[in-house]
């Protein structure tokens, strides 16, 4: 059940918001959790209901295993139960998502012919695996607080971060799942998250889509064994970077706008992160919440920057190996995850060579700032031709083209009269309009929302933008309202998000 379906907003959306705040002023605090753990699974099972019993047996277990760690932390049969623990989740992720990546990998360097595996990658399976393995190393670490099995169904299972994120650590919603007044109504909340959740949906539909009409064709063609012309290859790597950008960042806004729509403050996941200056401020702003993840539960394991700069730059790329790897089971998404290594082993050897972090010198002026994001935003967009493409052959006949390597072919597939104002359209909204965080920022959008100068790296919101800020009056009502009236006209052309396919 999408987010942008009619099913969603006319129908489950109502629903479950109508029972929980009515069983939230009548009965203890745990049926209403229980309701909303039951409305998740619900959400979670709708496509294929057997998913339930994968979900279900997962979250006895890991909570079970949670709770003996809890309990002995420390010890050698702690060690042994949290490695068991680790390995079992990995294990079913490795099954479901890597089985035909390894049988196509066999095949291909041993000539063989195995047969693929009837196999269909559950949903969300990528996001709350790391949920879960981040819960029992804490739950070892002695950071659990003895939750409850509602508690616990809860925080894995709430519907807005389910499918694809934010990635939710125990600490931040577990709290507030807990926390009475949390359970009724709130004004504030309420126009607020619906607010955030309009934006997302206009952002998904209006936007990302519209980019996909022009970038789908054009990578297809290239999987199909077309050669784009150089035209066409460089409008088609704009509009993916920009549909991607759209459909990442309204699906994001929609998730912490359904969470606050139930009084929870979901943590930001999303920052406009082609505003970034370099590639670590870029993987700051972009899927926030994976950053912090394979930060704290794999980067720093395995050492850090703590053991001098080769170990430092090796845990690096090997981070972003397998957070490519992680992304999609593919050759692709393994060059895409080390070409952002490459990037980041880069950025942090040439800020050695000159000395001190960025934060250390000052700030660059306006020219040295639109071209650091515009060789940030260059390098990441190159990377995109191989988290978009099909496959290698498809990545390379699109690089190919977009330089020239089989001739500069200037014909367009796209009426330039309307492609060009609409990509400049959207650069514009990107690189000059303030996030949706920015424009809701004295309501605190999200649990761990900065200020816009901090948010931004330094460059505080303009004065004129900080005066059309969003406020609860009639006229931002008539004008959101006005936006959800024709986003809404839109859901006949339904699709998919793109971050669900992980």
């Amino acid at each position: 059940m999408l987010f942008n379906s009619y099913t969603f907003v006319f129908g489950f959306l109502p629903a479950v918001m109508l029972v929980f705040y009515a069983l939230a002023v009548r009965v203890p605090r745990r049926v209403a959790m229980l309701w909303l753990v039951a409305a998740s699974l619900f959400y979670y099972g709708w496509s294929r209901p057997e998913n339930l019993l994968l979900i279900g047996a997962l979250l006895v277990a890991n909570y079970g295993a949670g709770t003996f760690l809890g309990r002995n932390g420390g010890t050698r049969l702690g060690r042994l139960v949290l490695a068991a623990g680790i390995a079992a989740n990995l294990g079913v992720l490795g099954y479901f998502k890597y089985t035909n990546f390894l049988v196509d990998t066999v095949n291909t360097l041993t000539g063989g012919a195995w047969p693929a595996a009837n196999i269909i990658l559950p949903l969300g399976l990528s996001f709350f695996t790391f949920q879960k393995i981040a819960y029992l190393v804490d739950a070892y670490r002695g950071k659990t607080r003895g939750y409850n099995f509602i508690d616990y169904c809860l925080f894995v299972t709430f519907f807005p971060q389910l499918i694809a994120g934010p990635i939710v650590h125990h600490s931040e919603v577990i709290p507030q799942f807990s926390d009475r007044k949390d359970y009724r109504p709130n004004a504030e909340d309420f126009s607020v998250g619906l607010t955030q959740f309009i934006c997302g949906l206009f952002k998904k539909v209006v936007i990302a889509d519209r980019m996909a009409l022009y970038a789908t064709p054009i990578f297809d063609a290239a999987a199909a064994g077309a050669a784009p012309s150089f035209l066409d290859g460089w409008i088609a790597a704009l509009a993916y970077s920009f549909q991607l950008y759209f459909d990442f960042s309204g699906y994001s806004d929609m998730a912490l706008g359904l969470g606050r729509l139930f009084g929870i403050r979901l943590p930001l996941n999303f920052n406009s992160p082609y505003k970034a200056a370099n590639i670590t401020e870029f993987w700051r702003r972009w899927h926030m919440t994976l950053s912090r993840f394979l930060r704290d539960y794999l980067y720093i394991p395995l050492g850090g920057n703590r053991r001098g700069p080769v170990r430092r730059y090796s845990n690096l790329m090997l981070t972003m190996l397998l957070g490519g790897l992680w992304h999609g089971a593919g050759w692709n998404f393994v060059i895409w995850g080390g070409l952002h290594g490459l990037y980041l082993v880069l950025h942090h050897a040439w800020r050695t060579i000159r000395g001190g972090s960025e934060s250390e010198k000052p700030p660059p002026g306006f020219v040295g700032l639109i071209g650091r994001r515009a060789l940030t935003f260059l390098a990441v967009l190159l990377a995109w031709i191989f988290f978009r493409a099909a496959n290698m052959g498809a990545a390379k006949q699109m690089l190919a083209s977009m330089f020239g390597l089989a001739g500069l072919d200037l014909r367009c597939s796209f009426d330039l009269g309307n492609t060009l104002p609409a990509l400049g359209a959207v650069a514009l909204v990107v690189w000059l309009l303030p996030n949706t965080q920015e424009w809701l920022g004295r309501f605190r959008p999200a649990l761990d929302y900065e200020e816009p100068a901090a948010a931004s790296g330094g460059v505080a919101v303009p004065t004129w933008m900080a005066r059309f800020s969003w406020r609860p009056a009639w006229p931002w009502a008539l004008a959101v309202g006005g936006f959800a009236l024709f986003t809404l006209t839109q859901l006949s052309r339904v699709s998919e998000f793109i971050y669900w396919q992980f």
